[in-house]
């Protein structure tokens, strides 16, 4: 099988990067370790290789109708803002998790999870309401690099053509990077870490690469893998697609519920989730602080004897030095300060549910 590779994969080669098979490409999990990667970016700075996510955009006069109809959010922002939110079914299940990027009144850019780049973009085609919008997959003409940490403004100012200060969370900005122009700028990411996301023309992939270290060099900035990215995810509650949620899972199950506008003129999937929300969740994903033992995905969560759900994503949080784990619960034990314990690998642990989420940035 030939795996794919992004525009800096040279790059990756060239500073010692542990390459393995990600979902069909072949990208970072380290470089130096995924604590010290972790540690850089929670502490000051670091850079991402996210070009393996998809890009969709949708153009026409009737854009901000149809992704409203597509997606469980209202999309009621301003041009130049961005929301999180979920693309859902009929019967409620998540499609994919996505940012919604509004451009201008005739132009919106949707951010796609890698593994479902080609399962969404054919969704938004046959579900798109109306014929004035063009729906255009143009993954393989970007790049993306994410720079996530407390210092990623002031890395990143001296480089860029706008003022990033004025640039508030989920804003989006074109601006040029490093020299490369017709990049698009959201204070948008993946860490809990205030930072960036740049969407670039895939031509200037090895000009930004080099730039963008070099003016993080006064804060130490390192390139990131994969290893690092899922740990300050998970610290930060942030869902991964495929192991979190899916086409089985709700958005109000899954805690998505203040991205879920029911109130809004009709989604899809909006009929499926007023009849869940009325006949009241049966389980709810939640935080677990797991005791003396690290749980992963597919671990059996056990009350009163009783397999009740499975643990989704689980790590040794480098942040907290504890071991955290999402995973599906009846409601009965959903609230913070239930017990409930985990199969691992045949063994009991101990874990209590905790408010969420794990870790909380401090500015």
């Amino acid at each position: 099988m030939n795996l794919l590779r992004t525009p800096f994969f040279e790059h990756h080669k060239a500073a010692g990067g542990r390459l393995i098979d990600f979902g069909g490409w072949e990208l970072p999990v380290q470089y130096t370790g995924i604590i010290e990667e972790h540690k850089q970016v929670r502490s000051s700075v670091g850079l991402f290789d996210v070009s393996h996510m998809g890009e969709v955009f949708l153009r026409g006069p009737g854009a901000l109708d149809a992704i409203r109809y597509l997606v469980t959010n209202s999309i009621d922002i301003p041009n130049g803002h961005a929301q999180y939110t979920a693309m859902c079914n009929p019967s409620g299940g998540i499609v994919d998790d996505l940012i919604v990027y509004r451009l201008s009144d005739d132009e919106v850019l949707v951010c796609v999870n890698a593994a479902n780049r080609t399962k969404d973009f054919q969704w938004i085609r046959d579900h798109n309401p109306r014929p004035d919008v063009d729906v255009a997959d143009e993954s393989d003409r970007w790049a993306q690099i994410a720079v996530q940490g407390r210092n990623a403004e002031a890395a990143l100012d001296g480089i860029t053509s706008v003022d990033l200060t004025a640039v508030p969370s989920f804003g989006v900005v074109r601006a040029s990077v490093g020299d490369v122009e017709d990049c698009i700028v959201a204070r948008t990411g993946y860490t809990g870490e205030d930072g960036f996301e740049i969407f670039l023309p895939v031509s200037g992939a090895d000009h930004i690469w080099p730039a963008v270290l070099k003016a993080g060099q006064p804060y130490g900035m390192t390139p990131i893998g994969l290893g690092a990215r899922d740990t300050l995810r998970l610290e930060a509650k942030l869902m991964l697609y495929g192991n979190d949620i899916g086409d089985g899972t709700t958005p109000l199950e899954a805690g998505l519920g203040w991205v879920t506008k029911l109130d809004k003129p009709d989604f899809i999937g909006k009929a499926a989730l007023e009849a869940q929300k009325a006949e009241g969740l049966k389980r709810r994903l939640v935080c677990l602080v797991v005791e003396k033992r690290i749980a992963r995905a597919h671990c059996p969560i056990i009350v009163d004897g009783e397999v009740v759900g499975e643990v989704t994503s689980g790590t040794k949080s480098p942040s907290l030095e504890a071991n955290i784990a999402l995973g599906y619960v009846p409601r009965r034990v959903a609230r913070p300060g239930s017990r409930v314990q985990i199969d691992i690998r045949g063994r009991l642990a101990e874990a209590e549910v905790v408010k969420p989420p794990f870790y909380k940035r401090p500015y």
